[in-house]
């Protein structure tokens, strides 16, 4: 929880719920509190071990990853805890949308579902078409997820 002693006429400490939310979009089926860890199978591309896990602090970006994930489940979005340090998603930031916009991040250490969005609105299927043929194409060129 993040502490805000500024606005606080007494210089208390006041925690402050939900002061930076995380979101994972998946197909993959999570239980309240359990950990979504690196070292299976990713959700992408060849579905090689992920060396990394995603998490974003906008919506729209984890209902991409929950509409793009491989896999037959349906498309989930957890609230997420991350457990250790997170850094800037190599995939979406600065090659593709400097300043990282989407506010998508990666980590090596486990997320927190701590929550599901159970309501949501997925992107339009002419959006969603348009995208999918994107990611064929570079998967054609051989361009691949960057797990560095």
């Amino acid at each position: 929880m993040a502490e805000n002693k500024m606005d606080n006429p007494l210089n208390k400490t006041v925690h402050i719920p939900f002061a930076q939310t995380y979101f994972h979009g998946t197909k993959a089926n999570f239980a309240i509190g359990e950990l979504i860890a690196v070292g299976f199978h990713s959700n992408y591309g060849k579905q090689h071990k992920a060396k990394y896990i995603y998490l974003s602090a906008t919506l729209d970006a984890a209902i991409w990853g929950a509409e793009l994930a491989l896999g037959e489940g349906r498309e989930r979005i957890y609230l997420v805890e991350p457990t250790g340090p997170i850094e800037d998603d190599p995939n979406l930031t600065d090659k593709k949308f400097p300043g990282n916009p989407t506010m998508s991040y990666r980590s090596k250490h486990p997320f927190k579902v701590v929550g599901e969005v159970t309501v949501w609105q997925s992107h339009p299927p002419e959006q969603l078409k348009a995208m999918k043929e994107g990611l064929a194409k570079l998967k054609e060129q051989g361009i691949e997820a960057i797990e560095d």
